[in-house]
């Protein structure tokens, strides 16, 4: 199809139907970039499962964690899966009901943490002045506060707390890095020009927080997020693991903490101790490869092979035409040679 001008021999075709359309489609193929990073899928389907496992784990384990029966030290088998303790628990059971109580404290924490960095970190770097010099102070002292030995301090007063007890507890002594962090984006993004331009128009300060700055650092706080649940996955593996915590109430680390009591390695039981750890290390690696796939998706340069989303090659453009300089030829008059 084309429109007729005055011109009876000039004719200008219509743009394609698809033109016009194409910065839309690429901005909407853009906003599920990260779902297409193999690192992002396969961190999401592993993480899946663990959340699966925490919801319905508890409903399919084949036994009572903590029922006794008179398969001791038995090995992996169709009757028992993953095996059985000195005591005759079935270890898959333990395992199954215990999923639950890693992940919400995971969770928990990192949801409560990244709350208080978020309201900290930034308020301290926008606002400046008396508010960030306090903000400030309060972050240094939780930062050089060692958060393990307080964790341990704070949960031995308190024996019968549940995970989200604990995960509060955790998340009260994990938040200062993520502020310090968030504090430092923050003073690099208050001046710029759409910010000054919001200054002018008029808008609140909390507005242009929670509208120009704070997405901005999603994917820092994303990053943080993700962090401070590994953190606080293993504190709570940890706290089951030396009986600080309530080792009756079932997690990854309490059969650790019963397996090492037990002596399972001197004795070769291995299927008591292994899976867990198995667990743990399979938890982690998601949650690290979601973080790595977080920050290629923020920074194309850490895309491996110079790839960018879709399998597409990045090109980078100068912006100008290098210029090609060419050796003159000089010729000696008498011999006729090229010099």
């Amino acid at each position: 199809m084309s429109i007729q001008t005055s011109d009876p021999g000039l004719a200008v075709a219509d743009p394609a139907p698809g033109a016009a359309a194409g910065p839309a489609v690429r901005s909407r193929r853009n906003r599920f970039a990260f779902l297409r990073n193999g690192k992002a899928i396969t961190g999401l389907t592993i993480l899946g499962i663990f959340l699966l496992l925490a919801v319905i784990g508890s409903w399919i384990a084949p036994y009572d964690p903590s029922a006794m029966s008179n398969d001791i030290m038995q090995a992996p088998s169709a009757r028992h899966l993953l095996g059985t303790t000195q005591t005759g628990e079935d270890v898959l059971s333990q395992l199954l009901v215990g999923t639950r109580g890693v992940i919400v404290v995971g969770f928990v924490t990192g949801f409560f943490a990244t709350v208080i960095s978020v309201l900290v970190g930034v308020s301290a770097g926008f606002l400046g002045g008396a508010a960030d010099e306090v903000l400030s102070a309060f972050s240094n002292i939780f930062l050089v506060i060692p958060g393990l030995p307080l964790v341990i301090i704070i949960t031995s007063f308190l024996p019968n707390a549940g995970d989200v007890i604990i995960a509060v507890v955790i998340s009260l002594t994990s938040w200062a890095w993520g502020a310090r962090v968030l504090r430092a984006q923050t003073l690099s993004l208050r001046r710029r020009d759409y910010i000054e331009a919001a200054r002018a128009t008029g808008e609140s300060t909390w507005r242009i927080i929670v509208f120009e700055i704070i997405p901005n650092l999603t994917a820092i706080i994303a990053s943080s997020f993700v962090g401070t649940v590994v953190f606080a996955v293993l504190t709570e593996i940890t706290l089951s693991f030396i009986g600080v915590a309530n080792i009756s109430h079932w997690n990854w680390g309490t059969v650790l903490f019963w397996a090492q009591n037990n002596q399972a390695l001197a004795q070769n039981a291995w299927w008591w101790f292994v899976p867990a750890g198995l667990c743990i290390a399979l938890l982690g690696t998601s949650l690290s490869l979601i973080n790595f796939a977080i920050d290629e998706f923020v920074n194309p340069r850490l895309r491996t092979g110079g790839r960018a989303t879709g399998g597409r090659r990045v090109r980078m453009r100068t912006g100008f035409t290098p210029v090609v300089r060419k050796t003159p030829v000089v010729r000696d008059p008498q011999k006729g040679d090229r010099v």
